[in-house]
């Protein structure tokens, strides 16, 4: 959420990891950015999943891996597709950049918030000079759920979309999911994803919680990934609530293994 880890999620963590729990960050930015992420939090992190589970990065060997990309006719097929609603594209490049259309005040928090330099294009075609892990498109937030109810009854053969904030559209490889690179480390490392616990709170969340043996939404979350979680956290993610149940629901049944 672009805020600082709090103090007690952070001593959370190093608790789980004191045990010999492993534990990772998934996230729509990629791993450079988690990388940075890891560096403002003064942490270590045993796996970073990036791009929605495009990238994978091992913290045991210190390797990323490239998982999935959209290929550039793709990339040009969508942008003229979402030419029918209200919304401005826009993507990362090299890891540093962010590629925009539009602009506005959405775009602004964007390029802010993502600490990259933003580069206005003038001619779309910029977008689709490369494969790139996603596309993603800013929109009202009323305009939302009108799109994934499009999507839903008009999938793309290739590529998928799926709202990752309010007013966020993001599309990848129909292939790559956080579950999907998920279940690819377990069975890396010969892990049971039965032993996983995964915590997320909206739809680019949905698959690693379906995946792993215990799906957690936080309370704040959206409603269909409330739906696909075995449970939800009694508190909010600013009240701290992933912290406080991996302090009431899982410390119990690690210290009694």
């Amino acid at each position: 959420k672009h805020q600082p880890i709090s103090p007690r999620a952070k001593q959370a963590i190093i608790e789980l990891q004191k045990r010999g729990i492993l534990f990772g960050l998934a996230s729509g930015r990629g791993i450079k950015q988690l990388r940075l992420l890891e560096t403002q939090w003064d942490m270590d992190c045993d796996v970073l999943i990036g791009g929605n589970g495009a990238e994978l990065y091992d913290g045991i060997t210190k390797e990323t891996e490239c998982l999935f990309s959209m290929k550039k006719e793709w990339i040009k097929e969508l942008l003229d597709f979402m030419k029918r609603w209200e919304c401005n594209p826009f993507c990362y490049f090299h890891d540093d950049k962010i590629l925009y259309r539009d602009y506005d005040d959405m775009m602004k928090r964007s390029i802010a918030s993502s600490n990259r330099e933003g580069i206005q294009v003038k001619d779309e075609s910029k977008f689709y000079e490369e494969e790139n892990a996603k596309m993603m498109f800013r929109m009202k937030e009323e305009l939302t759920p009108v799109v994934e109810k499009y999507l839903e009854e008009h999938p793309f053969e290739f590529y998928k979309g799926f709202k990752t904030q309010a007013t966020l559209m993001e599309f990848m490889d129909k292939r790559c999911s956080k579950g999907y690179t998920l279940r690819k480390l377990c069975e890396q490392y010969d892990i049971d994803i039965e032993d996983v616990v995964a915590y997320g709170d909206t739809t680019n969340d949905n698959e690693m919680l379906m995946e792993a043996g215990l799906g957690v939404c936080l309370k704040n979350g959206s409603d269909d990934t409330k739906a696909i979680a075995d449970e939800s956290t009694e508190f909010g993610w600013m009240e701290d609530g992933f912290a406080k149940h991996v302090e009431k629901r899982l410390m119990p049944i690690i210290e009694n293994r």
